[in-house]
């Protein structure tokens, strides 16, 4: 008798947020100006990235609302929305600045939302 598996969309969240609680993520950007500041669409992208090398899971959906100014202990939200809609919220907290590179944190909520409707 076949065991039945959870969907993959849902196995997928399942796994990436457990992967990215047990061994957090890091990242790291150049953005070669004065004052780093890296774009929510450039933070969200490399967030995605990260969590998928992390997790050896598909690069998920990553929404940032708005730009991660590059000064230690600045913290933003974002948003990984999965195949079946819920969503998980990440913290990016930047831990050094060197010139034009941001280093930061990633760590995602212990629980995710379920999806609406």
């Amino acid at each position: 008798m076949p065991i039945p598996r959870p969907s993959t969309p849902v196995w997928g969240l399942a796994a990436l947020t457990a992967g990215v609680l047990l061994t957090g993520c890091s990242g790291s950007v150049s953005v070669g100006n004065a004052d780093p500041e890296l774009s929510s669409d450039k933070l969200a992208t490399t967030v995605a990235k990260k969590l998928a090398a992390t997790t050896g899971q598909p690069t998920p959906d990553v929404t940032c609302p708005e730009d991660l100014a590059g000064k230690v202990g600045t913290t933003t939200r974002c948003t990984l929305t999965a195949g079946d809609g819920s969503t998980v919220g990440v913290t990016v907290t930047v831990t050094s600045v060197d010139g034009g590179r941001i280093d930061f944190d990633i760590e995602a909520d212990d629980t995710a939302s379920p999806a609406p409707g």
